[in-house]
């Protein structure tokens, strides 16, 4: 029988390391691949992904099953730290990038050897498509992360940035047609 949202963090609550170990090992992945998204940088994504979970069991109180699944809660609070902590730094531009070399490490182990070639292949791919990325309005950036690199729905993201579902779909609209005009373009 799996265990619910709510008993995990009610055991969580009452201090059970086991259940708070099974909050993180199923959402580190997630949250670290966001904080990469946002920043381009590995070791600010760690140190993100840990503050996020510090953040998170000290708010363990907030949390209301009722209101959505613990991972939707969860990539919230990771969203809105990410923003407190540029504006905190001033940082100007949030910058995205592709996660799949990062991710195979953390999520699972990888099977298939890379060639040097496809190696290199994968990373121009990535670093263009960053490039890219950087070239849409924030707004448009984030829904586009969100919808297309972390694949939440459209109702997830609505909700996590808190604006209509109209407005989601509409920012990942133009964000897309500006990706595919820039790559007719020959930009980056």
């Amino acid at each position: 029988m799996e265990t619910t949202d709510a008993e995990l963090v009610a055991k969580c609550r009452d201090g059970d390391r086991e259940a708070w170990e099974a909050v993180v090992r199923h959402r580190q992945a997630r949250v670290y691949s966001l904080a990469f998204r946002f920043t381009g940088r590995a070791d600010e994504a760690e140190d993100l992904t840990q503050e996020v979970f510090l953040k998170v069991y000290r708010t363990l109180h907030l949390y209301r099953p009722e209101s959505g699944a613990l991972e939707t809660w969860i990539v919230r609070v990771a969203r809105n730290h990410f923003i407190d902590h540029y504006r905190k730094f001033k940082t100007e531009k949030v910058r995205t990038a592709p996660l799949e070399e990062h991710h195979d490490a953390v999520a699972e182990p990888t099977v298939r050897v890379e060639t040097p070639a496809d190696m290199l292949d994968r990373k121009e791919a990535a670093e263009r498509v960053h490039r890219l990325l950087e070239r849409l309005p924030a707004d448009q950036r984030e829904a586009v992360i969100l919808r297309d690199l972390e694949e939440l729905t459209y109702e997830e993201i609505a909700d996590l940035i808190k604006v209509p579902i109209g407005t989601v779909k509409s920012r990942i609209n133009r964000g897309r047609i500006e990706l595919a005009r820039l790559l007719r373009a020959g930009v980056v």
